[in-house]
């Protein structure tokens, strides 16, 4: 004995940390092998428990003391000849008694409990033994406890199906001797018991059949596995060590397991060899995981049941009902309600691009084609798209996909080759519209555009899984048809977003955005991204403009009841995808409840959008007798329909309210009949209604009372009214769901053939909200109506920068005037020093214009604007590392597109050219670009160029339509005042320390700054600048030296002081480019070196 219990107390403490590595591996395996491994590692480990053998280790027991209490000397001998050698210190020689401390102690306890405890701690196997005892007794009077107990309330299986699918089970899991099955209604869960006679318990009948086979299969495997004597190893393993907690703490991860592994066979039984791996989510939050998915590029399916289930045999059918992309989401929460969630498809043909863009939320559905790859880029910037689509080819184009990706964070995917057939793009969006030409839709002239709609329509058939009803009309244009803005101008003019934060406050959209509706926010921010160059369409813009501010307080009425709009568009598209709520059809009735005042009030107003705005009063009164006010969310719940809508919805509930009080009278009426006072009328779902009655007052049951259920210790009964009753009430409960159900639905769907009607009054609300905006900021800001011309000229008065005299607190900002045509004043060159405004009165004048053209009034005393068809801007340093660009590249990749595609009818807006090289050459880059610009042969185009190179400024006397214009500037001593006017003339000096100054530069540094450029000063260009002649593009172009040339000649030809005096009195300045002049100085200065 003592030998077994030095080998338990080894194996125990051995265990400890073997078990948590176990705990720690079996984890980690699990999520690899699953929980038949873990059980296998379990069982070899409560095996090893089990068995008390010792194991040979180094140093075993020996180091280990017990100091035992000072006990009598009349048992010291005793117990020291009586303890076992591994409770002795062998390093010692010393005698017991030493290693016992003194006793000097008071003993209060008589000699006999010394004597029991002198005893006990010479044979601590036997406090051992008492503790093992003492556990399993404990353990077996709980398990006959329980089997007594199941005994006493089990009962036989009635229930055919259930038995038949008992025995078909044992048949097919080879077991010939089948355990006996029972129910107990006292049992929490199912359950089998017994080592030899292994008995199946159940603790309800009332499942469904498909659950009842798996509960079943799950109790048979554990019997066919013989899991129960698996429990008894466990149960001996804790007895023996019932002083080691991590044992027990084992013998719960153990029977986990043993559980877990019994689930795999369960589910092998349903197709599945392995846990399949899964993340559950409530349902009712799947909106947010959904977002959360979209938002980082994933595509997500969703999938629920499209049968009824109580219809349903075998499983229930489920299909996939939609795929969610990021171009596709219509989660009201995870859209921005002023912005467009557009999807685009690019089709790449024979070096032509083929664009379509739709928006599934509103319907929106556009087609164009591009000939370029920057074009394609300006319409990317400018619909910014969630999600593009492309054919494979694309990827070839040379377009640069992974900047679309991670600095646009586009979502982009091929599609396979199939999609983008054209016969299948034809008949798509033939089949769609329900035409039989493309002529109809406007495509006839569209190959590449009608490739890339008829791939984006089937690419949302596949994935929204609908007749998409909601995209009714497809609307081809040209890129020529609106003032093309490319990227660059849009960031530099910060139209819808600022430049570094990227926030709405401080763009050109929030200064305009006064909108009450999510449709006029989004409709406004198209107005602005896409400026007409139609003066017929801008000037009806601005009339309606001037209708609204003739009638201030019509405008603020309708401002008011444009307030309560809900998001018209998306609501029906949600209508149409059959995803609409009942509260999405209140806030819809709401919505359309503002039409008929708002159609009202217009009057004689703004005829177009009248007549466009339709009241719908006929759904609005649909949803007012049919739908709750405030009903749930959930369509399944019932709720949903008002009284007095449907006869059969008002019987069945009143059966449904009313049924309760109905079946308590039928309670106490049987009752009082009968005389059995605890008689009871209960429910289930497999029975339904019936009446319980204990054995105890069984004598007493009538003969029109029918058994319905035995239990162990009462009956259930039926009877006919009963039967009657519940009929009536279960009938009513689950027909009035289910036809509030079908009643929501078909005004559901009554709505949904309405969807031309509501669009086309949604973008009349939209179109007026945003007149309603611009009329009431031109009214609050002081703006004027300009006169839209189509001669050229742009002649404004006193005007201003929309967005910068919102930003300043006082009304200080100071306005300015500019003119510009086609003749003698096309080009501006602007000159003074930094920080006084030049920038701001450029980008003002190219807003005023941009405002202009998109219909609204502008910040100006007067304004007359010559149609623009484009707008350049070339503002601002900035690298692109990225790809490898500097500074200065990034400005003459944008020069040189500005050049290349700017016309005559271009407004450019062009600040500092030059200005990232060395001084001779930007000059001589920003020479050149004035002279090519002021050619009507070459560009002719309007400009406002802003420059340093007070140099330039000699082109106002050289070229006839350059003109210098200058920041005044006010000087005290070494301080400079900005005045902020623009006047005529140009500036000497760019005050470039005193900025610095002004900026905190240390005094030092400039001081030194200002000797330098006193001594600069005095080498000037300026009076050669004056005498080189202009290209007027007609002179034979001379050869030009290289670099190479030129030091060649400067090394090896030397040459007298004459020779450079005759070859200057030869050269024909007034011939000469900047850039030829610039050469032939160098060349002299070299030839100077050298002379003799």
């Amino acid at each position: 004995m003592e030998r077994m219990f030095q080998a338990i107390l080894e194996i125990s403490l051995f265990a400890i940390p073997v078990i948590l590595v176990l705990a720690l591996c079996a984890n980690l395996l699990g999520k690899r092998y699953g929980a038949k491994w873990r059980y296998l590692i379990w069982l070899v480990v409560a095996v090893r428990l089990c068995v008390p053998i010792q194991l040979s280790l180094p140093g075993r027991m020996e180091v280990m003391q017990i100091q035992v209490p000072s006990v009598q000397s009349g048992t010291r001998e005793v117990l020291a000849q009586r303890t076992p050698d591994y409770f002795v210190q062998k390093e010692t020689n010393e005698p017991i008694q030493q290693a016992i401390p003194s006793a000097e102690r008071t003993q209060t306890v008589s000699e006999e409990k010394n004597d029991i405890f002198d005893f006990l701690l010479a044979y601590p196997y036997v406090l051992w033994l008492c503790g093992v005892l003492g556990f399993l007794a404990w353990q077996g009077w709980k398990y006959y406890d329980f089997r007594r107990m199941l005994k006493r309330s089990r009962r036989k299986i009635m229930d055919a199906s259930v038995l038949d699918t008992y025995y078909s089970l044992c048949r097919e899991m080879g077991m010939e001797k089948r355990p006996a099955i029972y129910f107990c209604e006292a049992l929490p869960s199912p359950l089998c018991v017994g080592f030899f006679q292994t008995t199946v318990y159940l603790n309800s009948e009332e499942r469904e059949p498909a659950e009842m086979r798996l509960i079943l299969k799950h109790e048979l495997t554990h019997c066919k596995r013989k899991d129960l004597w698996f429990k008894g190893i466990l149960l001996l393993a804790r007895a023996l060590h019932f002083f080691n907690p991590f044992v027990h703490g084992m013998a719960r991860l153990a029977e986990k397991d043993m559980e877990l592994s019994c689930d795999l066979a369960v589910m092998a039984d349903c197709g599945m060899e392995e846990r399949a791996p899964m993340c559950g989510i409530p349902y009712h939050a799947v909106e947010g995981y959904l977002n959360k998915l979209v938002a980082n590029g994933h595509k997500v399916a969703i999938c629920e049941q499209v049968e009824d289930p109580k219809l349903a045999k075998g499983l229930v059918r489920r299909e996939v009902i939609r795929i969610v992309t990021p171009g596709t989401n219509l989660d009201m929460q995870a859209l921005d309600e002023s912005k467009n969630n557009y999807i685009m498809c690019i089709v790449y043909l024979a070096d032509r691009y083929g664009v379509s863009i739709a928006d599934v939320s509103t319907g929106d559905y556009y087609v164009t084609e591009v000939d370029s790859e920057r074009k394609l880029f300006d319409e990317i910037t400018k619909f910014s798209p969630s999600e593009i689509i492309c054919n494979e080819s694309f990827y070839m184009s040379g377009v640069d996909i992974e900047d679309l990706r991670h600095r646009l964070k586009i979502t982009i995917y091929a599609l396979e080759t199939w999609y983008f057939g054209d016969e299948l793009a034809e008949t798509t969006l033939l089949t769609h519209f329900k035409v039989k030409s493309l002529e109809a839709l406007g495509l006839a002239d569209y190959d590449c555009g009608m490739i890339a709609a008829g791939a984006l329509l089937k690419y949302l058939y596949e994935t929204q899984k609908n007749d998409l009803n909601n995209i009714s009309v497809i609307h081809p244009y040209s890129t020529g048809k609106y003032m093309i803005i490319d990227s660059s101008t849009r960031r530099n003019l910060e139209l819808v977003e600022t430049l570094r934060e990227k926030q709405k406050r401080g763009s050109l959209l929030w200064v305009l955005d006064k909108t009450k509706t999510a449709m006029g926010a989004r409709l406004l921010r198209s107005y602005v991204e896409q400026p007409l160059i139609d003066k017929a369409e801008i000037e009806k813009r601005q009339d309606a403009i001037c209708e609204l501010n003739q009638h201030v307080i019509t405008r603020e009425e309708l401002r008011e009841y444009l307030n309560p709009i809900y998001d018209l568009e998306r609501l029906i598209t949600r209508v149409t995808y059959l995803t609409a709520n009942p509260r999405d059809l209140i806030a819809f009735r709401s919505s359309i409840a503002m039409l008929p005042p708002i159609k009202s009030l217009l009057g004689d107003l703004l005829g177009e959008i009248r007549e466009d705005m339709d009241t719908l009063e006929e759904l609005c009164a649909l949803i007012d007798r049919a739908i709750m006010e405030e009903p749930p969310i959930s369509v399944r719940d019932g709720g949903l329909i008002k009284d007095g809508y449907n006869e059969d919805v008002d019987k069945y509930r009143k059966a449904k309210t009313e049924g309760k009080t109905w079946l308590a009278e039928l309670e106490a009426k049987e009752r009082e009949k009968t005389g059995i006072k605890n008689l009871k009328i209960k429910y289930n779902k497999v029975f339904g209604y019936y009446l319980e009655v204990t054995n105890s007052y069984k004598d007493l049951v009538p003969d029109y009372f029918m058994r319905k259920q035995t239990l162990a210790n009462a009956e259930r009964y039926i009877t006919p009214e009963l039967k009657e009753l519940e009929d009536m009430i279960l009938g009513a409960e689950d027909k009035l769901v289910t036809l509030e159900y079908d009643l929501f639905c078909e005004v559901r769907s009554t709505i949904a053939a309405e969807v031309v009607r509501i669009q086309r009054t949604a973008k009349a609300v939209a179109g007026l909200d945003v007149f309603v905006s611009l009329a009431l900021v031109a009214d609050q800001n002081n703006y004027c109506r300009p006169k839209i011309n189509e001669n050229g000229i742009i002649d404004i008065k006193g005007g201003r920068h929309p967005v910068v005299e919102k930003m300043i607190n006082n009304d200080m900002f100071i306005d300015n005037d500019t003119y510009l045509d086609n003749g003698n004043h096309r080009i501006s060159i602007i000159t003074g020093p930094n920080m006084a405004g030049k920038s701001t009165y450029m980008r003002q004048t190219a807003l005023i214009v941009l405002m202009a053209q998109l219909g609204s009034y502008v910040p100006a005393a007067s304004a007359k604007i010559g149609i623009v068809d484009r707008i350049f801007t070339r503002v601002g340093a900035s690298d692109d590392l990225a790809s490898g660009q500097s500074t200065f590249m990034v400005e003459m990749n944008e020069v040189a597109n500005i050049l290349r595609n700017a016309t005559s009818n271009s407004l450019l807006i062009l600040d500092e050219i030059g200005r990232g090289t060395s001084t001779y050459d930007g000059l001589s880059i920003a020479w050149a670009v004035v002279e090519h610009i002021s050619n009507p042969k070459l560009l002719g185009a309007k400009t406002l160029f802003a420059t340093h190179y007070h140099e330039l400024t000699e082109l106002e006397g050289k070229l006839n339509n350059v003109n210098n214009y200058c920041v005044a500037v006010k000087e005290k001593g070494d301080d400079i005042v900005f005045l902020r006017k623009i006047v005529k003339g140009g500036a000497d000096k760019s005050y470039g320390i005193q900025v610095a100054k002004l900026a905190g530069v240390p005094d030092s540094v400039i001081a030194r700054a200002k000797e330098i450029v006193e001594e600069l000063s005095a080498n000037d260009i300026t009076e050669v600048a004056r005498n080189i002649s202009v290209d007027t593009g007609s002179k034979k172009k001379k050869e030009k030296l290289d670099e190479v040339d030129l030091t060649q000649m400067s090394l090896f030809d030397t040459v007298r002081d004459d020779d450079i005096i005759e070859e200057l009195r030869n050269v024909d300045v007034g011939n000469l480019t900047p850039i030829e002049a610039l050469n032939k100085l160098y060349e002299l200065q070299n030839k100077v070196k050298n002379r003799w």
